[in-house]
């Protein structure tokens, strides 16, 4: 199966967000591209927030070109079986932490936001993973810091979208 036809099957069996997740499925639908960063129209990205195992915390990058306090993720590779896949290789390789485990029942939530030109859109799928016992992370090329955050804490230091991302991710844990 190819990321594409995985992509497809994971948003069609993501049973909440309805609305948007027939955009996420309109767009791959009119863009067989619609998961590269290439697609101009916009693309799926895939992320993880980092929870660490006593459910306390969170990991969040401070983004180096953005700025900003957000969860870990980015854009699908070729070598990406599934979203799964992506966004757990993407929140191991932004926070340096070895030995996640994405959390049980797919993506936690969607999230569709602006992106600057030559692209317009991100077309996120948010998954949550959860971080071993020993646990060391470190800043990527990408980051400008990595920090864990008390749940309480994620309002004060990063966007609504975060603060959303986390709601749902407790729900799920």
């Amino acid at each position: 199966m190819s990321l594409y036809d995985d992509a497809v099957l994971v948003l069609k069996g993501y049973e909440d967000q309805t609305d948007l997740r027939q955009v996420y499925l309109d767009h791959l639908a009119a863009h067989p591209d619609g998961l590269w960063k290439s697609c101009s129209d916009g693309h799926i990205t895939a992320s993880a927030l980092v929870v660490d195992p006593a459910r306390e915390r969170v990991l969040l990058t401070l983004h180096r070109k953005l700025r900003m306090w957000l969860q870990m993720g980015g854009h699908c590779e070729p070598g990406d079986a599934t979203l799964a896949a992506a966004a757990l290789r993407e929140a191991s390789e932004e926070s340096g932490v070895t030995g996640l485990t994405l959390l049980p029942g797919g993506p936690v939530r969607l999230d569709r936001h602006p992106i600057p030109a030559p692209c317009n859109w991100h077309l996120d799928v948010q998954y949550a993973v959860l971080a071993p016992p020993d646990a060391e992370h470190a800043i990527s090329d990408e980051s400008l810091d990595v920090r864990w955050f008390g749940y309480a804490e994620v309002a004060d230091v990063a966007d609504e979208s975060v603060v959303r991302l986390l709601r749902a991710t407790r729900e799920r844990l």
